[in-house]
C-alpha cells in the first residue's frame, strides 16, 4: 500500500487498446452491473488473459469501498472508474469517490487479533494481494490499481 504523490502507477507512456470511463450512482446495487460490464469488455479484448478473476474481485472491492465508505451509499453522489489496457495487456483501474478520504495507516490488519473474525475490513487487503501495484491518492479518495 502506498500513498505516493506520483500521478499514477507506471502506465501513461504505453499505447492503449482500451480506455474507458464509467460513472455510477453511489448505490451498492449499481456495483455488480458495472463490474460485469467492464469485465465483459476486458475479457472480450483479451486484456487480462488468466488474470480476470483477480481483476474482477479487486474492481468490485474498490467500487464497493468507494460507494459505502467514500460516498456513504448516497445515490445522489457519483463514483468514477477509469479502466485502461495497454498493448502489453497491463490493466490500470482508477476509482474515485467524493468522500473526505481516510488515513491508510488507520486501517486495521484483517489478519491479526479480533480482526480475523470481523465480518468486514478485508477490501483493501484483498486489493493489495490481488493487484501488482496499488497506490492511494488525494487523501484516499482515489485508488490506482495495476495488474501486469
Amino acid at each position: 500500500m502506498a500513498t505516493d504523490p506520483s500521478p499514477s502507477c507506471d502506465f501513461e507512456a504505453r499505447k492503449l487498446v482500451l480506455q474507458l470511463r464509467v460513472t455510477l450512482a453511489a448505490d451498492a446495487k449499481a456495483v455488480d452491473p458495472v463490474v460485469q460490464n467492464i469485465m465483459g469488455l476486458v475479457r472480450g479484448l483479451k486484456c487480462a488473459d488468466g488474470r480476470e478473476d483477480a481483476i474482477e474481485i479487486a474492481l468490485a472491492e474498490a467500487l464497493s469501498n468507494a460507494v459505502v465508505h467514500g460516498a456513504k451509499s448516497d445515490p445522489t453522489k457519483i463514483v468514477e472508474c477509469d479502466v485502461a489496457c495497454d498493448e502489453a495487456r497491463h490493466i490500470l483501474i482508477i476509482v474515485r469517490d467524493p468522500g473526505p478520504g481516510f488515513d491508510l495507516s488507520s486501517i486495521p490488519d484483517p489478519c491479526t487479533g479480533e480482526n480475523i473474525y470481523a465480518g468486514h475490513g478485508r477490501g483493501i487487503y484483498l486489493i493489495n494481494q490481488l493487484m501488482d501495484e496499488v497506490k492511494f491518492h488525494k487523501n484516499g479518495t482515489e485508488i490506482h490499481m495495476l495488474k501486469r
